[in-house]
């Protein structure tokens, strides 16, 4: 796939220094997710392989040379971090984000530790990742932007995608990472109606379990920071879904 196919979003499309797509390595020993991490990132327009196990890992990393890889902590035959050591002899300057369980505070620790760059929760948001690699791979110079500027805007609504800022007329609103994947989904889609399907598929990841009634939640907190004292912007579209409109003038 070719490196102007990016997410079709208003996100500009990321390359290596040279203009060749980023070579991405995904290891996890479930194959549905490895599948799914894997579908997301080629949709960048990135070159992606994978692995299921500590061994295959490190034979990929020798062929492919990757600028990341997208590591479990857990694998059948070793741990992420023993991984890690052997990727770091292949490819020093590597970027790498783990994958850990939701409560294993340990092992964030141990892979930051280690020399990861980053860590993401399961389950988490393909969103999320791929913004996350985006982050280290440009901070670590190993990638341009082909178009400028990394932000959303909508209205007086700006999200730096980058720097996981937004504003609202000039003021800064704190987000949760839920609430931010959540706003930058209707950003991407300015006066579309969104319905509670789309967003859980989005944003909750292909295997969350959850009902509707999240969506309402989050919603809910989205108002309250964003619309708070403001014309509102998000809007309950009944028996349809949602939609973020800028205010009309």
């Amino acid at each position: 796939m070719n490196s102007s196919r990016h997410r079709g979003s208003g996100r500009p499309a990321l390359t290596r220094t040279d203009g060749a797509p980023l070579r991405v390595l995904v290891v996890d020993d479930d194959p549905d997710l490895a599948e799914v991490l894997s579908g997301a990132l080629r949709y960048e327009g990135w070159e992606v392989r994978t692995a299921s196990d500590g061994v295959s890992a490190v034979a990929e990393a020798r062929e492919l040379l990757p600028d990341a890889v997208v590591l479990d902590v857990m694998l059948p035959d070793t741990d992420g971090f023993a991984v890690l050591r052997s990727l770091h002899a292949v490819r020093p300057d590597v970027c790498v984000l783990f994958l850990t369980a939701r409560d294993a505070v340990e092992d964030r620790i141990a892979g930051i530790t280690a020399g990861g760059d980053d860590y993401v929760t399961k389950p988490f948001s393909l969103e999320e990742v791929v913004a996350r690699l985006r982050g280290l791979l440009r901070r670590a110079g190993m990638a341009r932007q082909t178009e400028d500027g990394p932000r959303l805007t909508v209205g007086d609504l700006v999200m730096d995608e980058e720097a996981r800022e937004v504003t609202r007329g000039g003021e800064l609103i704190e987000l949760s990472p839920t609430e931010f994947e959540l706003l930058r989904l209707l950003m991407r889609n300015p006066r579309r109606v969104l319905s509670k399907a789309q967003i859980l598929d989005r944003v909750w990841s292909y295997d969350f379990g959850g009902q509707a009634h999240v969506v309402e939640l989050y919603i809910s907190y989205l108002r309250k920071k964003v619309d708070a004292g403001r014309p509102p912007m998000i809007h309950t579209v009944r028996g349809a879904g949602y939609v973020l409109k800028p205010v009309a003038r």
